[in-house]
């Protein structure tokens, strides 16, 4: 069986999981989420753990579902968060209701509607906070908000991760 799928995942305080026929449902202190079960691998709580067990040929499916599972955990107990930085002279972002008004240089703005399970912040003008209980839709969203400008390598404008390094490269020489 998978190395993963053996280690069995601790629920803590204020977390519940639910296992039905179709479904495992984890609830918690930042909301629920659902994971549709694979054939083949069962899962069971156990004294506040939840262990995965798996036939043969369903052994690479567990640890999947396992990895799936506790990301989903981690979400509902303690959350994920992105943050993003805009680079550049005149870049700017502010919250307008339940959208995300971005200024990124072009003759318009960029309006961005804010998915539901998500929540964004702008500390300040050029900094932007994604928080959600699904790390998939929060990676999802900031990779969105970012593309709609990438950092550029000559001057290093665009919108970047918060840890992301950009690597420059040196203008032509005539």
């Amino acid at each position: 069986m998978s190395r993963v799928a053996k280690k069995p995942i601790a629920l803590p305080k204020g977390v519940e999981c639910n296992i039905s026929a179709e479904h495992v449902s984890v609830k918690g202190p930042k909301g629920t989420l659902k994971l549709t079960r694979v054939h083949g691998v069962n899962v069971a709580v156990e004294n506040g753990h939840v262990q995965f067990t798996a036939a043969a040929e369903h052994m690479p499916m567990a640890g999947t579902s396992r990895a799936l599972l506790a990301n989903m955990v981690t979400g509902v107990s303690k959350g994920y968060e992105r943050k993003l930085e805009l680079v550049g002279v005149g870049y700017r972002a502010a919250m307008q209701g339940k959208e995300l008004n971005l200024s990124l240089g072009y003759s318009h703005p960029v309006l961005f509607k804010v998915p539901e399970g998500i929540t964004i912040t702008t500390p300040t003008q050029t900094e932007i906070l994604v928080n959600g209980a699904d790390k998939q839709l929060v990676g999802e969203v900031a990779a969105k908000i970012r593309g709609y400008r990438p950092p550029e390598p000559y001057k290093g404008k665009g919108v970047k991760y918060s840890d992301e390094t950009i690597i420059r490269k040196e203008a032509k020489k005539t």
